[in-house]
């Protein structure tokens, strides 16, 4: 009992990109596929549970690759999306659950192993990089005050989680009809540490038109 499973979320409707975002062509290939091919090749990586709209065949991916042990049907909320990958996990053999963006391309090889490793030790793991900005706090179009920004983060994925405490985390936050905007705020409701890692600047989510061009600038530099 101690694999690895990922869960790469791609059942998301894309509205403010205007189609659904996976599924856009980023240098010939779609951006879920340079998502899928950096999990399925990494040798950390034991399984993957791919978590698509419910219109959406998944046939073709699980012929081209070998890790996806499913396809999940994904629900209006992407919480709802990960609960259905999470019960498709194998629940004896998995010790460590990933759950990644399909609209982020450009994840790396050694991101996915430093989550994996925090992960083992730590049992919930975020990968964070700083904001660059000053950050103020606004109400009512006036500035109320300018925040520390030393104090404040982006958060990306994969994030890193044991299955016990991650299935727990959803349990309790599904039956009080609370919906989070990622996993580590539902371990966070539970009372349990959160630790972070350095993430990576490039691992950037594909939200824009305008992103797609940022990433084929990083892919060909």
């Amino acid at each position: 009992m101690n694999k690895v499973s990922a869960i790469i979320v791609a059942a998301g409707e894309g509205k403010r990109f205007g189609a659904a975002k996976p599924f856009a062509l980023l240098k010939g290939k779609t951006i879920l596929d340079w998502s899928l091919e950096k999990f399925e090749e990494h040798e950390a990586i034991d399984s993957i549970i791919l978590v698509l709209g419910q219109n959406r065949s998944g046939d073709e991916y699980l012929n081209r690759y070998k890790k996806i042990a499913a396809i999940a049907r994904g629900g209006e909320k992407r919480q709802t999306s990960v609960y259905s990958g999470l019960s498709c996990v194998d629940t004896q053999e998995t010790e460590i659950i990933l759950v990644h963006d399909g609209a982020r391309p450009l994840v790396g090889k050694d991101l996915i192993g430093r989550i994996v490793d925090a992960s083992r030790e730590k049992g919930a793991v975020i990968p964070v990089v700083p904001l660059e900005d000053t950050i103020k706090r606004v109400e009512e179009q006036k500035v109320l005050r300018t925040e520390e920004r030393r104090q404040f983060f982006r958060v990306q994925t994969p994030q890193g989680f044991s299955f016990s405490l991650l299935k727990e985390a959803f349990v309790h936050a599904m039956e009080d009809h609370f919906y989070g905007t990622d996993e580590a705020v539902l371990v966070e409701r539970l009372g349990k540490d959160v630790f972070v890692i350095p993430g990576d600047q490039r691992n950037m989510k594909i939200t824009t038109t305008e992103d797609l061009k940022i990433a084929e600038a990083l892919i060909e530099d």
